[in-house]
C-alpha cells in the first residue's frame, strides 16, 4: 500500500488513463445508434435489452475478474476486456438478426466486466492513500472523456458514412487501447499462472463483504443512468436533435468537469459527504430531464446529471478501496461494479417499461428515477469514512 504522498501523474498512470479513454470510446461509440439499429432489424420492442444484456454479463463476470485480478494479475485482465471489444465490434455487421444482435450484446458485456475492475485495482496499487480520491477522479475522467467523444464520432460516422464503418472504427479504437498496455508492468506482487480451477468460485470469493454497502449505494445512484442511455436517444429525436450523441457529450463533459475537483474534495472533506451531495443533485437533475421541452434544456439537464455523478462516483470508488483489505482490492472493485451493473441493467429495463415507446411518458419516467438517489441517502444515513482523510 502506498501511504506517502507519491507522485500521481507518472508514466504508467498516464498511459493507463489514455488506454482507458480509448476503451471507453470504443464501446460507447455505438450506443446512440443501437436503438434505431435494433429497430431496423425488427426488434423495436426490445430496446431495454440493449443495455440490460450488456450489463448482465458484465455483472456476472465481475466475481471472476476480481478473483483473477487478485491472482494472475491486473494486466492480463485489462487486456482481455479490450480483446472482447475488438472481436464483438467486428461481428455486429455480420450477425444481422435480432437474436445475433443480442448474442453480441451479451458477449460484449464481458469487456466492461473485466477491464474496469482490473484498471481500478491497478490504480489503487500505484497511488498513495491520501490521493486515492483524486486518482479515481482522474481515471474516471479518462473513460468519460472517451465516452464523451465516442458517441458523437459514432453518430457522425453512421450519419455520413455507414453503420458498418462505425462498428469497424469502434473495433480499431479498442485495438489501440490494447496496444498501449502491452509494455506496462504488473503491480500484483505474487502472481499465479492461470488454471481453469481459478474459475471455480467459493462463496467468499463472490463478494467482498466490506464493499457491499458501497455497492448497494452505487446501485441506487447509478440506476437512472441505465434508463438514460436507453431512452434518451429517442428523447433527443423527439426534441429535434440531429446528432443523438450530443446528449452523451454534454453528460460526459460535465462529468469530467466535476471530477477535476470532486475526487480531491473527497480526499479533504470525506467520501461520504461527497456521495451525499451527489445523490441530492442527481435527484434534482432527473426531475429537470423529465421537464425538458427543447434540445437546450435537455443538454443542460443531462449536463447536471453528469456533473452529479462526477461528484459521487470517484468518492464511492475511493471509499470502497478504503474499506477493503489490500489483498482483496480486485474483489472489492468487482463487488462495487456488480452493484453498478445490476443498477444499469435494471434501470434500462425499468426506463424502457415506463417509457413504453410513448413520448408522453418521459416526465413520468424521470420522476420515478428521481426517487432512487434519495434511497441511497437513507443507506448513507449512519455511514462514515473508515480511514482518516484530509490534508493540511
Amino acid at each position: 500500500m502506498q501511504t506517502t504522498d507519491q507522485p500521481l501523474y507518472t508514466g504508467p498512470f498516464m498511459i493507463l488513463c489514455l488506454s482507458f479513454a480509448l476503451f471507453g470510446a470504443s464501446f460507447n461509440m455505438i450506443i446512440p445508434e443501437l436503438p434505431s439499429y435494433l429497430t431496423s432489424l425488427g426488434g423495436a420492442d426490445y430496446k431495454g435489452l440493449i443495455i440490460a444484456l450488456f450489463t448482465l454479463t458484465a455483472g456476472i463476470s465481475r466475481p471472476f475478474s476480481g478473483k483473477l485480478a487478485d491472482t494472475i494479475g491486473r494486466v492480463p485482465i485489462i487486456l482481455f476486456g479490450a480483446i472482447v471489444c475488438i472481436i464483438c465490434s467486428l461481428f455486429y455487421p455480420i450477425l444481422t438478426s435480432v437474436s445475433g444482435f443480442f448474442l453480441l450484446r451479451l458477449f460484449h458485456g464481458f469487456s466492461t466486466g473485466f477491464t474496469p475492475t482490473a484498471i481500478t485495482a491497478y490504480v489503487a496499487d500505484i497511488v498513495s492513500e491520501n490521493r486515492r480520491g483524486e486518482a479515481m477522479g482522474i481515471i474516471g475522467i479518462a473513460i468519460n472523456l472517451g465516452g464523451s467523444i465516442g458517441p458523437s464520432v459514432g453518430s457522425y460516422i453512421a450519419a455520413y458514412h455507414s453503420l458498418d464503418l462505425m462498428f469497424y472504427v469502434s473495433s480499431g479504437v479498442a485495438v489501440v487501447s490494447m496496444l498501449l498496455l502491452l509494455r506496462i508492468k504488473e503491480t500484483l506482487p505474487e502472481k499465479q499462472k492461470f488454471h481453469p480451477k481459478l474459475l471455480l468460485l467459493k462463496r467468499n470469493e463472490i463478494f467482498d463483504r466490506q464493499s457491499i454497502i458501497p455497492a448497494v449505494i452505487c446501485g441506487f445512484i447509478y440506476l437512472g443512468f441505465g434508463a438514460i442511455i436507453t431512452i434518451t436517444p429517442d428523447q433527443s429525436v423527439h426534441l429535434g436533435m440531429v446528432n443523438k450523441g450530443a446528449f452523451f457529450t454534454s453528460f460526459t463533459l460535465c462529468s469530467i468537469l466535476s471530477r477535476l475537483v470532486a475526487g480531491r474534495m473527497s480526499d479533504i472533506y470525506g467520501r461520504v459527504v461527497a456521495i451525499r451531495i451527489s445523490a441530492i443533485m442527481l435527484s434534482i437533475a432527473f426531475v429537470l430531464m423529465g421537464m425538458s421541452n427543447s434540445p437546450t434544456w435537455l443538454l443542460a439537464s443531462s449536463g447536471l446529471v453528469g456533473f452529479s455523478l462526477g461528484v459521487g462516483i470517484p468518492a464511492l470508488f475511493a471509499w470502497t478501496i478504503d474499506r477493503s483489505e489490500e489483498q482483496n482490492r480486485g474483489k472489492a472493485m468487482a463487488t462495487l461494479y456488480i452493484g453498478l451493473e445490476v443498477a444499469i441493467g435494471s434501470g434500462a429495463l425499468l426506463g424502457a417499461a415506463i417509457y413504453d415507446n410513448n413520448y408522453a411518458n418521459f416526465p413520468l419516467t424521470f420522476n420515478v428515477l428521481a426517487i432512487f438517489p434519495f434511497i441511497a441517502l437513507l443507506f448513507l444515513w449512519r455511514e462514515k469514512d473508515v480511514v482518516q482523510i484530509g490534508v493540511e
